[in-house]
């Protein structure tokens, strides 16, 4: 049996702060309070930072939570052994994905996974900001980078192909560019964050300058836009696959493409028996994405 301070803490850590964990433990927030302080005391450690807003841990927090979670999951898995239920993911799951890349390549084939996991509590939350797994709670993180972060499991699930493209009204307009030095003289699309562009051409990287034609912190604007015939714009392949195959987009310079060190992720804290619902949800990933991700097989070869 774990020492119930010790719970205690996971579960301030989990619920994000001392009032919510009290209400889930059914114990006034003064005691929490003076039961956390007592975990310091002992451990001769401070443990979080508190303030009138929020709750962050310090380092040595993060090592005690990571090490008490990994012991709860060796409990769990345990007694699952023990009542023949360890290949049954259940409990609750956090996931946080990319906004576009959620809505158009998770939310729809998330019922397969509800359907052949029905006792796991799922909740997602889209986003294109930065998911800290600690901060915000999150099981799991689909992230698109070139560096999914120290200190984490990470598996790789695609390489993130993106593509200079823009819609033929543009192209027409205001003409194709040959070569990468003709962009200077275009309007340029990207969300706040995303330029300068760094592309892989036959002779090695090359950075493109600039500033976008339009100021937003939406990349699904700049979508919208470029499909509108606003500009030129690098694209994940997933985000433009249709597009193109329809023709309301064009690849434009296709000998440089987005680096290709950017990949797709699932991303979490490292466990050494991680719960059986995430290890489910990743190997779901795998099956949805690798060894090709489907938005590459009906555009390229």
């Amino acid at each position: 049996m774990m020492d119930p301070d010790h719970e205690l803490f996971v579960t301030i850590v989990d619920e994000g702060g001392l009032a919510a964990a009290g209400r889930r433990l059914h114990i006034s927030p003064a005691m929490m309070s003076k039961r956390l302080a007592r975990l310091e005391q002992r451990l001769g450690a401070k443990l979080v930072h508190r303030t009138t807003r929020r709750l962050t841990l310090t380092p040595a927090g993060e090592r005690l939570h990571a090490d008490l979670r990994a012991i709860l999951a060796a409990l769990d898995d345990a007694e699952r052994r023990v009542s023949g239920a360890s290949v049954l993911a259940s409990g609750p799951l956090r996931i946080s994905a990319p906004t576009s890349f959620g809505r158009m390549h998770l939310a729809p084939f998330l019922k397969r996974f509800l359907d052949d996991h029905p006792a796991v509590d799922l909740s997602v939350d889209l986003s294109d900001a930065y998911s800290d797994l600690l901060g915000g709670r999150f099981d799991l993180a689909i992230r698109i980078t070139a560096d999914p972060g120290s200190g984490v499991t990470a598996r790789r699930l695609a390489t993130n192909r993106r593509m200079l493209c823009a819609a033929p009204d543009y192209l027409d307009h205001f003409g194709t560019p040959t070569k990468v030095a003709d962009l200077k003289n275009h309007r340029l699309l990207a969300a706040e964050g995303q330029m300068p562009w760094r592309l892989a051409g036959p002779s090695g990287p090359i950075t493109v300058e600039g500033r976008s034609h339009v100021r937003t912190n939406s990349s699904e604007l700049v979508r919208e836009l470029t499909l509108a015939g606003g500009g030129i714009a690098l694209r994940s392949l997933w985000d433009i696959a249709d597009a193109l195959e329809r023709g309301k987009v064009r690849q434009i310079l296709p000998d440089h493409e987005g680096s290709a060190d950017v990949g797709l992720y699932a991303v979490h804290l490292p466990q050494a028996n991680p719960p059986r619902a995430l290890t489910a949800f990743v190997e779901f990933l795998v099956g949805l994405y690798a060894p090709t991700p489907p938005w590459e097989r009906p555009v390229l070869p």
